[in-house]
C-alpha cells in the first residue's frame, strides 16, 4: 500500500474489533512511526506506551466507557510533555497530532483500523490522568490520546468529505 492509499483508506473505525492478537512487531512499527513525525524544533515531547496485556487492556478501557474499544486487542497511549521549544512557545500538541496521524496510516497499512480517542478522555474528569496512573506514567507527562488497534470485525464508515474546490485554491482565498 502506497502512503496515499493509506491516506485515503483511513477512516475512523467505531466498531468492534476481532479477536485476534496483534503481533507485537506490528505494534513496534506503528510506534515507530508515530516517533518518526516532526517535533517543533526537534524537542521530541511525545512518547508511547503499547498496551497488549488483556486484563491491563480491561482496567483501561474500563475506565473509557467506550463500548466497542473493549473488544480491541491492542491499546497505544499517547504521551505529552510541555517542553518549551521556541519564544516561550511549545509545539507538544502539533507534535503528538503528527505522531498520531502517521501512526493511524501505519495502522491502515498493517491491515488494522483504529480511532483517534482525546476528547473522551481529556475532558474534567481527568480519564487520561487515570489510565496514566494505572501504567505509572510520571505526573510530568500527560495522556492525551489513546489508538485501539485491530482488525475490524465489522464494515468501515467512510464520511464524505467536501469537494477539494470548496477547501483548497491557489494564490489566495476564493469563496464560492
Amino acid at each position: 500500500m502506497t502512503a496515499s492509499q493509506a491516506i485515503k483508506n483511513r477512516t475512523s473505525y467505531r466498531g468492534n474489533f476481532k479477536n485476534t492478537a496483534i503481533p507485537r512487531e506490528d505494534l513496534i512499527k506503528i510506534m515507530e512511526a508515530g516517533l518518526a513525525a516532526p517535533s517543533g524544533c526537534n524537542t521530541q515531547t511525545t512518547s508511547l506506551i503499547a498496551v497488549d496485556d488483556a486484563e491491563l487492556l480491561q482496567k483501561l478501557y474500563e475506565l473509557t466507557e467506550l463500548e466497542t474499544v473493549k473488544t480491541a486487542p491492542a491499546m497505544i497511549c499517547v504521551l505529552t510533555q510541555e517542553i518549551i521549544a521556541y519564544r516561550d512557545r511549545s509545539f507538544f500538541v502539533q507534535d503528538y497530532s503528527a505522531a498520531i496521524q502517521n501512526m493511524l496510516l501505519a495502522i491502515v497499512e498493517l491491515g488494522y483500523q483504529s480511532c483517534w480517542y482525546e476528547g473522551q478522555i481529556t475532558d474534567v474528569d481527568r480519564i487520561g490522568r487515570k489510565m496514566a496512573d494505572i501504567l505509572e506514567v510520571p505526573e510530568d507527562y500527560e495522556l492525551v490520546c489513546f489508538l485501539p488497534v485491530g482488525i475490524a470485525a465489522e464494515g468501515l464508515n467512510y464520511v464524505e468529505k467536501k469537494p477539494f474546490e470548496a477547501r483548497a485554491w491557489f494564490n489566495g482565498f476564493k469563496r464560492r
